[in-house]
């Protein structure tokens, strides 16, 4: 069974970093794209950033240049690294993965909160 979790959300002043983890274990970690997504109250679920399965990398131009996904195949774990973090980031922040063999199941975590004071 595919689980998803992520974990390193919190409160930050804007300016500061936060490192999101999203554990993936139950299939094949890396054999279909992932991502980040987030949602904040009252708008849709946007992508953040996403990673498909030949390392191409994707980021929402929101993001661009301060948020980095990356991965770690012997940790089966997701990265959202985001630096320079303003107020109109917080949302809950969701991972993704898409599984094997056909890639178009979707499994999501259950979201971290992220909060950036002014």
């Amino acid at each position: 069974q595919v689980q998803v979790v992520e974990s390193g959300g919190g409160s930050v002043q804007a300016g500061g970093s936060l490192k999101l983890s999203c554990a993936a274990s139950g299939y094949i970690f890396g054999s279909c794209g992932m991502g980040w997504f987030r949602q904040a109250p009252g708008k849709e679920r946007e992508l953040v950033s996403g990673l498909s399965k030949d390392g191409t990398t994707t980021y929402a131009n929101s993001v661009k240049g301060r948020f980095t996904i990356s991965q770690d195949n012997a940790k089966n774990t997701l990265y959202l690294q985001m630096n320079a973090l303003k107020t109109e980031d917080t949302a809950v922040y969701y991972c993704a993965v898409d599984t094997e063999p056909t890639c178009v199941v979707r499994y999501w975590g259950q979201g971290t909160q992220v909060t950036v004071s002014s």
